[in-house]
Order: structure tokens, then sequence, then C-alpha cells
């Protein structure tokens, strides 16, 4: 066997390589630039009133290749979901927990809250409003309860464990109250933790049995 041979061979097989690698870097690509115009969709005009014909034309795509890469609705959102958390990282409850002072750690959760409302208000504004109308969404509000769910259960950590209470601090981390009271109010976001605050604080305890207080478990 020739050596001109064994390179030619050798030649060969690197082009296949590169040209496996460059198809797979080309296909990555493309399915990054959909998920990116999906989100700003989303973003522009919500989960509902975004189609297929729409991403494809802001991707630069056709439509048969949004269904190659995303042949079912929950796949792309997936991918937008998953994509959107990585740019926009919510708060973490778990870092408030080294607060001891109760109301110390709420103004810290409002802060972190409200600064995470402000940069994410459209999305989460669409989101929120076509979950009614999209079946598709619905594991997003199951994660959306579970992550408030874990917010209480900080705040509420060092308080007396009260249904008013608990209803007090859902109403005072909601993005409905944030959004009600920016649009609506000139108080700025201090203003609006400190209105948040005085809220849960003034809250007169209930001892009303008949309405407990429902373990996180059971929360659906």
């Amino acid at each position: 066997m020739s050596n001109s041979f064994i390179i030619d061979v050798r030649e060969m097989t690197e082009k296949r390589t590169y040209t496996k690698h460059r198809r797979a870097e080309s296909e990555a690509e493309t399915r990054a630039h959909i998920v990116e115009a999906t989100v700003a969709l989303h973003e522009e005009v919500g989960p509902a009133r975004t189609t297929i014909a729409a991403i494809a034309e802001r991707a630069g795509v056709h439509r048969p290749t949004v269904y190659r890469h995303f042949p079912t609705v929950e796949g792309l959102l997936g991918a937008c979901s998953g994509h959107w958390v990585e740019l926009h990282p919510p708060p973490d409850p778990a870092s408030w927990a080294a607060v001891p002072d109760p109301d110390e750690r709420l103004r810290l959760a409002l802060d972190e809250l409200f600064a995470y409302y402000e940069a994410t208000e459209a999305m989460t504004r669409n989101v929120l409003r076509d979950a009614a109308v999209m079946p598709e969404l619905a594991i997003y509000g199951d994660q959306f309860s579970d992550y408030f769910a874990a917010v209480a259960e900080v705040l509420l950590a060092g308080r007396a464990a009260d249904t008013m209470l608990e209803a007090a601090i859902t109403l005072a981390t909601a993005f409905e109250t944030w959004q009600t009271i920016s649009q609506r109010t000139a108080l700025g976001r201090a203003g609006a933790i400190a209105l948040a605050v005085a809220v849960v604080n003034g809250v007169t305890p209930t001892t009303d049995t008949t309405t407990p207080i429902i373990p996180k478990e059971r929360r659906r």
C-alpha cells in the first residue's frame, strides 16, 4: 500500500469529520436562532400570539425548519424557558434565609423580586396572561406556584404562623402587586418596598381555625 493512498484516505476522513462538525455547528446555530426569535416574540406579543410563521421570519429560516427542530409546542416552550431563565435567573429564596431579622429579610426579598419584575415585566405579564388560554403553559404555572411557596416559607420564618400573615406575604411579593404600584403610583421601588412591608406588619393575626395554613406539599 503506497504512502500516497494512506495520505488520501486520511485527508478524506478529515474532510468528512470537518463537514460533520460544521453541519452540527450550523444546526446548533439554527436552533439557537429559532429559540432567540421565539423568546423575543413572547416578550413582545406573548406566547399565545406567536406564530410559527413569525418565528421563521424572525429567525431567518423556513417554517419546516422550525418544525424540524421543534416538532411540538411543548419542546419549543421548554427550550425558550431554559434560555430565558439562563438570561434572567430569578432571585434565590435560600439566599435570604441567612438574614435573621424577619423585616430585613422581607425588605431584601422585595428589593430583589421587584428588581426582577422591572427587568422581566413584559415577559412575565404576557406569560401570566396567556396561561389562561394556552394549556401548554400550565407546567410553568406550577413552577411559578412552587417558587412562591418557597418564597413564603423563607419569609414566614421567625414570624407567628398565621393565615392572614401568609396571605399578606403572598400579596406583598406578587408580580401583580408590584405591577399595580409601579403603574398607578409614583412611589418607586423604595416606596413600593416600604408599602409592602407596612402591609405585612399591619396584619392583625386571625384565630380562625377553619382556614388553616396549607402545607407546602398540598399547595397547587
